[in-house]
């Protein structure tokens, strides 16, 4: 069963929207957090995550899924992370076989100290995506329902 075709050219343009909002936010947030605090806009993500985690720990393989990136990705990242002292991995206490990663003190304090710059160019970049193309409204409310819901990964 195919679409007609302005319901596929109606898809692919919000696809392309999607995909320029979120090259422009990408972009905005790696510039910040690169330049105050060393973080790439994936460490950030990482530490975020953890922060809004009911025991303030994820599995790997949760971390991976929640962030969109692939184990190995995911296993350098978190490795990075640890060799600053911001992560430190340990084993899951019911399983043995599983490996939470969470953060340290020192990650949380940087987390802390880059989350309101985080924002701030988040805010800034969404307001000149809208100004600067009326018709990602839509997106930009979306993304701003979104934010009002907790993260949590099962």
């Amino acid at each position: 069963m195919s679409l007609p075709d302005e319901k596929v050219q109606a898809l692919v343009h919000g696809w392309r929207q999607l995909a320029v909002l979120h090259t422009r936010i990408a972009a905005r947030l790696e510039q910040v957090l690169q330049g105050q605090f060393e973080l790439s806009v994936n460490e950030y993500g990482v530490l975020e995550l953890l922060s809004r985690q009911e025991e303030h720990h994820l599995r790997m393989g949760q971390l991976a899924t929640a962030m969109a990136m692939s184990q190995a990705a995911t296993t350098r990242l978190v490795t990075r992370l640890e060799d600053r002292g911001l992560l430190r991995r340990c084993l899951c206490p019911d399983d043995r076989r599983g490996i939470y990663s969470e953060a340290t003190p020192q990650g949380a304090d940087l987390l802390t100290r880059a989350r309101q710059e985080h924002n701030a160019a988040l805010e800034k970049a969404l307001c000149e995506a809208r100004e600067a193309n009326p018709d990602m409204a839509h997106l930009i409310e979306a993304i701003g329902a979104a934010e009002r819901r907790p993260v949590l990964v099962s």
